[in-house]
């Protein structure tokens, strides 16, 4: 007992939330149901009723099932009967007899399911979140508008031939019976949410109608029964007998149907899969956003699949996940998929043990609950879109793909909406700019840090090599730009860096145009340096093999390829400066006196000072401090290079930032400060250094005071020239 009373509380707002859900989500299936079946015969109504109970059955048993979005709610929905009705009127306008519609249709909600299990087991589910807002939008308002045309004559009571645009402008043709029902309908159903958020506005909705029409009935005993009575569905037939006969007789015509009569629903099925899809993924995504929770699209598309085509085996409409059962089972305590459960089973008891009381629910008030449906499909965020040209766009993205759906066909729609999805990215692409930044050597430096006669000497001659940080995708649409860009400097510059590393993707187009600015530098003989080039593009691509298959291999005169940007501007640095071989290698260790921090120093200074260092040799790739040390020693490189590794961010990886030659000084910030190492320091090859320790420097300020603000005022001035590079290079930044 205590077990049971422990499982009903955690799962108590789960079977409320479903039982609320169903109070929605069947009344929208029998409406469904009957509007599909409707546009068939009149007299099919009481099939569609039964199509959209055994839908939302099927749908509430299997989708949560197998499906993984917890509070999913899948039930017969708007974008499914739209397509299903559109597809029978026009069967219909054929001269097609009604049965074989039926099972066409029974067909075409198996082949949806198919398609949709395809698109989740394929992975595909993932890219549909990518189809833009404004082809979504202008889906879903066409659809609603659909909606709302297919229902004005059920709602007015004119006859079921009647078209949308006649039941509109023809009063003779409206029964006020009708809409008296269907008119209390819609009033109460947009009233009551605002009054009570206890009971669905759906549900007062339909007893409004009930009423109404009761009281109406009252003075019309033509409306008191069911035999030849158009204002109400009339009999389900939902005995488990009928169940059987029903699907086991729908099964056997089926097996007569011709194979190109089959393939010629496959378009269809593309397009209901891909609405159903749609519909059922953005429902995840708000309630992924109301819980904090990530749903899994292609498990979830599987799964629908998986129920549309249970569901239209036994002769139920399909379906997909729907917004406002789902928004209603959440707002009402479920917490789990047993939520969806709990409305397919309860779906099924009501029609069961309810069903002639189904038979009486006016068709103009299930006419009226589709209509304020599809009134809330319509978008009309992007009316927005009008108070600036550079939405426009956008605008007439929605336009055309409602106008479409309206007077072509949702099918024609889905074609455009791709076709416009396509025109919206190529917009974006061209519209971005693929340079993200320009610089020039002289204002940029690589990791070699030089000395100041050296980098005085860069800010004078960095002016004609010039840097091209390039980013996003190089292709047809951004060659044209790219190119005008880089002419100017095809005629002056002496040197051409362009950095792929934030490039996305490159194709043919543009490796054709960067050959072209290989041809017109080396005219002038200047090389072309590459640097960046990844061997795997986010779009699975190697551009380097790309590159060198198109004839841009680095081949050490026309193109060079460089590992990174720094390595490139040192590459230009070493030919600006005359300093090819880095002729210092082979020259002896530097004595104290030829240090440049020292130069311009008193021998007797000198003679102090050296006294106080110490001499020290590391071998090649030899650690000389760690990252966290707490040595505040005072390095000067009398021979070799000694590379500066830093850690990236919160990461192990550790990345090279910067590296010092002969003559130059490191680790002065834990001279100055004493606080731990922020890096290692590592020796490029065989190195000399003088080292002074911090209580030699100690002693020297004790002792000799002279030398030691001498040497804390070149250290001083020398890091304060360093910083001011950074700090120039850090506003050029800021500035591109």
């Amino acid at each position: 007992m205590r077990e049971f009373s422990g499982t009903w509380m955690r799962h108590s707002g789960d079977f409320w939330g479903g039982f609320a859900a169903m109070l929605v989500a069947l009344p929208a299936a029998v409406a469904f149901g009957v509007t599909v079946y409707s546009a068939i015969s009149p007299q099919y109504a009481a099939f569609g009723a039964l199509a959209g109970i055994l839908g939302a059955t099927a749908l509430g048993l299997i989708a949560p099932t197998f499906g993984g979005t917890d509070r999913l709610i899948s039930a017969p929905c708007a974008p499914a009967a739209a397509v299903l009705s559109a597809f029978a009127i026009q069967l219909v306008s054929q001269g097609v007899q009604p049965l074989p519609i039926v099972l066409m249709m029974t067909v075409l909600g198996i082949l949806t399911g198919v398609i949709q299990m395809l698109i989740g087991f394929l992975g595909i589910g993932k890219l549909i979140k990518y189809i833009p807002y404004p082809v979504v939008s202008g889906y879903l308002s066409g659809v609603g508008l659909i909606i709302i045309g297919g229902q004005l004559p059920k709602f007015a009571g004119a006859p079921a031939s009647t078209s949308w645009f006649d039941a509109l402008i023809k009063l003779q043709l409206w029964d006020w019976r009708s809409l008296a029902v269907g008119g209390a309908t819609i009033i109460v159903m947009i009233v009551a949410p605002k009054l009570t958020k206890a009971v669905p506005g759906t549900i007062f909705g339909i007893l409004a109608g009930i009423l109404t029409y009761a009281g109406i009935a009252s003075t019309d005993p033509s409306m008191l029964t069911l035999d030849g009575n158009s204002l109400v569905i009339g009999p389900l037939g939902a005995t488990g007998e009928g169940y059987v006969e029903l699907i086991t007789n729908r099964w056997y015509q089926i097996g007569d149907l011709k194979l190109s009569q089959v393939g010629a629903l496959v378009g269809s099925a593309i397009t209901l899969a891909a609405l159903l899809s749609i519909d059922t993924l953005k429902t995840c995504v708000i309630l992924d956003q109301m819980t904090r929770t990530r749903h899994d699209p292609n498990r979830e598309l599987a799964a629908q699949g998986f129920a549309n085509v249970l569901s239209s085996s036994i002769g139920g409409m399909p379906g997909a996940g729907t917004m406002g059962a789902s928004l209603v089972n959440l707002t009402s305590g479920a917490k789990t998929r047993i939520s969806g459960i709990v409305e397919g089973v309860t779906a099924l008891v009501v029609a069961l043990l309810l069903g002639a009381f189904v038979a009486w629910i006016p068709i103009a008030t299930l006419s009226g609950v589709l209509i304020v449906v599809g009134l809330r499909m319509i978008d009309t965020d992007p009316l927005r879109f009008l108070e600036s040209r550079t939405t426009v766009l956008d605008f007439s993205v929605v336009l055309a793909v409602v106008g479409t759906a309206l007077f072509v066909g949702l099918i024609a729609a889905s074609g455009v909406g791709v076709v416009l999805s396509i025109i919206l990215f190529l917009r974006e692409q061209v519209g971005g700019n693929v340079v993200r930044r320009k610089s020039f050597v002289g204002r940029r430096s690589s990791t070699w840090y030089r000395p100041e006669a050296e980098m005085q000497r860069l800010e004078q001659l960095g002016d004609t090599a010039v840097i091209f940080e390039l980013q996003g995708s190089l292709f047809f649409g951004t060659t044209h730009q790219l190119y005008l860009t880089l002419e100017p400097e095809l005629v002056t510059t002496d040197y051409l860096i362009l950095d792929m590393h934030r490039v996305q993707s490159v194709d043919v187009t543009a490796v054709h145009m960067l050959n072209l600015v290989r041809d017109a530098l080396s005219e002038r003989g200047v090389p072309l340096l590459l640097s960046n080039v990844r061997e795997s593009l986010p779009n699975g691509r190697n551009l380097r093999e790309f590159l060198e298959l198109a004839g841009l291999g680095s081949d050490g005169e026309k193109v060079i390829i460089m590992p990174t940007l720094e390595a490139a501007i040192e590459w230009v640095e070493d030919r600006l400066l005359g300093d090819v071989g880095k002729a210092d290698v082979d020259l002896p260790p530097l004595e104290l006196h030829e240090i440049a921090l020292f130069k311009g120093s008193k021998p007797d200074t000198l003679t102090d000072l050296n006294d106080c260092m110490e001499s020290r040799s590391y071998k090649a790739d030899e650690t000389i401090y760690c990252l966290g040390d707490t040595d505040a020693n005072l390095y000067l490189i009398r021979s070799g290079e000694v590379r500066i590794m830093g850690r990236v961010g919160g990461s192990s990886r550790m990345c090279h930032i910067a590296t010092f030659g002969r003559g130059e000084f490191f680790g002065g910030l834990a001279f100055l400060d004493h606080r731990p190492r922020g890096n290692d320091a590592v020796s490029s090859r065989d190195t000399e250094l003088y080292v002074l320790t911090l209580e030699k420097f100690n002693y020297l300020a004790e002792e000799h005071k002279r030398i030691a603000f001498v040497l804390v005022s070149q250290l001083a001035r020398t890091l304060a020239i360093r910083l001011r590079h950074a700090d120039d290079e850090l506003t050029l930044m800021q500035e591109n």
